[in-house]
């Protein structure tokens, strides 16, 4: 029973509501009508029907208020966060010369595409060619110096056989019959015979150093060789020039020397594997691992590709609070360009078949967290609840909630513990948020 404003004041006339009616009480000056029993009996009616019951409102009779509610289900839940960068290829590099010359052949251009090993510019040096025919000159020589020195060899090693036969069949007659040869005749084979073998040694030396000689030219000739081998420019990797310095006849400098007048050739970049270089926030760093999943998204191709975590600095940057961290990207089809803006979408956590509510479902006060609850006696209940993982749109339930229960995702500010409802189920509409920094 509510007590309402007075309705009119007129004519002495108090209203008030009572159940829904309206009584009409009339005071007129001066007249008394009934007995004093009946004066009392009507005040006191009069005040219960004002005063209803002291200070507690009473909740008016009318229809059930519907909210809007859904089940706490189980599902999947990950957090995601979707970071921003450019394409760049897996390798990129400028192709120098190893050697100074001319460019004699150039067989790539811009967007050649080159295996790895394939001759892109051949060089002209004529240096190189003048060093190669005089090596082959000195080989030459050396060949025949080792040819001279075998031969002096054999002719020592003839002589010493000889004299060393003469020798000791000498001494061993005069040693079996003593006077019939002279010991001079012994002495001189003996001398002859280790001035023969002293020959052998010398011949034996002239050859082994006739034969370093030859040796020292052909590693001239192979050091040379491989040098003028430099004159023509191989790609080191599979790939597409994207750039090209170099035309015909162009004099290039050797890219090992510190002049500055050094000059590449090609430019060469590897289009079959991409890096995505992303600074990982100092928050997100210790759910990043190597081989992670990752969605590429490019929206210039308005595409998606698969990824994954390839590497990363271990380390965070001093003044960008960041870790440099690597994902790489196939490219079989070669509709990944160079310098594409692409964004990353990293998983940090992810859980299966977890109890979670819609966070509009959520009421935060303070340090507490609860839900309002349709119970099976279709009355509100304010419900203290802890939360665990949280998606842009869903929290998982640790406690306070079990699945099939509802909670009500429609407007709270006007329901109250314990008031009567209606629970209407309605769909939530999910939707998807980047949470780029």
């Amino acid at each position: 029973m509510i007590c309402e404003k007075p309705l009119q004041k007129s004519m002495n006339e108090t209203c008030c509501r009572l159940g829904g009616m309206y009584t009409r009480r009339t005071k007129f000056k001066g007249l008394v009508s009934g007995s004093l029993m009946g004066v009392a009996v009507l005040i006191a009616v009069e005040l219960v029907a004002c005063s209803g019951s002291g200070d507690k409102p009473v909740q008016a009779s009318g229809a059930t208020v519907t909210v809007g509610v859904t089940q706490v289900v189980k599902k999947s839940l990950g957090r995601q966060i979707t970071l921003s960068s450019e394409l760049v290829p897996f390798q990129e590099i400028e192709v120098y010369a190893k050697e100074s010359g001319y460019v004699k052949k150039l067989f790539v251009d811009y967007g050649s595409r080159v295996k790895a090993g394939q001759v892109m510019a051949v060089l002209e040096i004529p240096e190189l060619e003048a060093q190669l025919q005089e090596d082959q000159a000195e080989i030459k020589n050396a060949t025949n110096q080792v040819s001279r020195a075998q031969n002096e060899l054999y002719r020592y090693r003839a002589q010493y056989k000889a004299l060393h036969l003469q020798y000791t069949r000498l001494n061993e007659v005069f040693q079996s019959q003593p006077g019939i040869v002279a010991q001079q005749e012994v002495d001189d084979a003996q001398g002859k015979d280790m001035a023969a073998s002293s020959q052998v040694d010398a011949g034996q030396a002239a050859l082994e150093a006739a034969q370093s000689q030859l040796s020292v030219a052909h590693a001239k000739l192979a050091h040379d060789q491989t040098l003028f081998d430099y004159a023509k420019i191989t790609a080191p990797f599979s790939g597409v020039v994207t750039e090209r310095y170099a035309n015909l006849g162009t004099l290039v400098q050797a890219g090992t020397t510190s002049s500055t007048q050094a000059m590449p050739i090609v430019k060469l970049s590897q289009d079959d594997l991409f890096r995505l270089v992303i600074p990982v926030p100092e928050s997100y760093v210790r759910y990043i691992k190597v081989g992670d999943h990752v969605d590429v998204r490019v929206p210039s191709l308005n595409r998606t590709f698969p990824g994954k975590v390839a590497r990363f600095s271990v380390d965070v940057r001093s003044d960008t609070r960041t870790m440099h961290t690597e994902v790489d990207v196939q490219n079989r089809d070669r509709v990944l360009i160079p310098g594409m803006y692409a964004d990353a979408d990293i998983t940090l956590e992810h859980k299966e078949d977890i109890p979670s509510v819609p966070l509009q479902a959520v009421n935060h006060e303070g340090d507490k967290t609860t839900v309002l609850v349709v119970n099976t006696n279709n009355e509100i209940e304010d419900r203290p609840v802890s939360l665990g993982l949280q998606s842009a749109t869903d929290a998982e339930v640790i406690s306070g909630l079990s699945a099939g229960e509802q909670v009500v995702v429609s407007d709270r500010s006007g329901l109250k513990p314990g008031q009567r409802v209606k629970p209407q189920l309605v769909t939530i509409m999910q939707y998807h948020e980047n949470n780029q920094e």
